[in-house]
């Protein structure tokens, strides 16, 4: 295909972790399509853990904010940000601006669009829990981007009823699937073909043999403190079990290590590790029989594999996981945790229930849908003609 005359300068903005897994399928296809000129620009919200995706997805971005700083407030990196990511845009005089999912630098990004009268593309939208303190800051970003943004692509159905009950445009809405499905996709397939890309993993997965894996992720901001300490002694509790082993990438968020360090050194069949890169994260998804997580994603990614999901949150923004049987709500309770972690390790009608559940989160198409949807809002293939 050749270039398009013209083709629209798309800023994607993002700054962690998550975001770049998330956007990195929609940025390969903007950049294969000749009707889009796509400018990648991250914050660094997240720094070392966004540089690991950003490594395996080949992407250099033109713009690198930089803007991580140890122990910083949330109003402090609002204010930075609007001001840095201002300043890019009035450089770079983009079409439209894509942000994604919920986080600071979705929320600032999208502020900043606004002021210039930038129009806004979102991805990931329409997630709600309900309620503005779980999680926080994250649901009050997601509303703010949502009444910023000209177009929503919404991951499911059910994010498009959120929309349109905030009197969002049926016009304005399109249901993709989620981008996290394309990327996990894509990594298990590099992964197959270089297994040396998760092979980081090795030395855990010999030591743990025989043993019934469960994954950990816990970094939610509304769990800090009584939360954490209550998921430590479940963890605790669980480890007691011989039969059981328990993997922990801790976020390194001192608030999260200083519980965690306290609570579970020295555990024989506990291993808590650095964060990992996508692909060895991708791996642990494979190799566990059940996640723990208060994470977003993680409720996205592991029912794509199977793999029932325990959530340690009071609510999600994601229910349809919920609906459909992958995930359960436990919340931070050591006890209600402990119970449920086994129950589906000694009932297998249980797990079955939930390891065989219908995903509710794509096929791994949604980022060509996306592409697809901004090439309709142009008109035509010549764009800016």
């Amino acid at each position: 295909m050749t270039q398009a005359a013209n083709p629209a300068k798309i800023l994607v903005i993002f700054g962690t972790r998550p975001e770049a897994i998330k956007l990195f399928p929609v940025v390969a296809a903007l950049k294969a399509d000749p009707r889009f000129a796509p400018v990648v620009c991250v914050s660094a919200q997240h720094r070392s853990m966004l540089d690991q995706v950003l490594a395996i997805a080949g992407i250099t971005p033109e713009h690198d904010l930089d803007l991580m700083r140890p122990n910083q407030t949330l109003d402090g990196l609002t204010a930075a940000l609007i001001t840095e990511l201002g300043c890019v845009m009035d450089a770079e005089q983009p079409d439209r601006v894509m942000v994604q999912g919920d986080t600071a630098t979705a929320m600032a990004g999208a502020l900043a669009a606004y002021y210039r009268k930038i129009p806004v593309d979102h991805v990931e939208a329409g997630l709600r829990s309900g309620n503005i303190y779980h999680p926080w800051p994250e649901e009050v970003n997601r509303k703010i981007i949502g009444s910023i943004a000209s177009l929503h692509f919404a991951p499911t159905s059910t994010s498009e009823a959120a929309l349109l009950r905030e009197n969002v445009d049926a016009a304005r809405v399109k249901v993709t699937g989620n981008t996290v499905i394309d990327a996990l996709h894509w990594v298990l397939g590099r992964i197959e073909a270089e297994p040396a890309l998760a092979s980081g993993l090795d030395d855990l997965a010999a030591r743990f043999a025989g043993k019934r894996i469960i994954g950990v992720t816990s970094h939610r901001r509304e769990n800090f403190g009584g939360g954490l300490e209550a998921i430590a002694d479940a963890i605790r509790q669980i480890a007691a079990r011989p039969d059981v082993a328990i993997i922990f990438p801790v976020h390194p968020n001192p608030n999260v290590r200083a519980v965690m360090d306290g609570a579970l050194a020295g555990l024989d069949n506990v291993a808590m590790i650095e964060p990992l890169d996508y692909p060895h994260f991708a791996r642990l998804l494979s190799m566990v029989e059940i996640m723990l997580t208060d994470s977003g994603g993680v409720q996205e990614e592991a029912p794509a594999l199977g793999k029932p999901v325990l959530v340690m949150r009071e609510t999600t923004e994601r229910p349809e996981g919920v609906e459909a049987g992958t995930a359960r709500l436990v919340g931070t309770d050591s006890a209600r945790i402990v119970s449920e972690i086994f129950n589906l390790l000694d009932h297998k009608d249980a797990y079955e229930a939930m390891a065989r559940a219908h995903n509710p989160f794509g096929d791994g198409h949604a980022a060509c849908r996306i592409v697809e949807t901004l090439g309709q809002e142009f008109g035509g293939h010549e764009i800016g003609q």
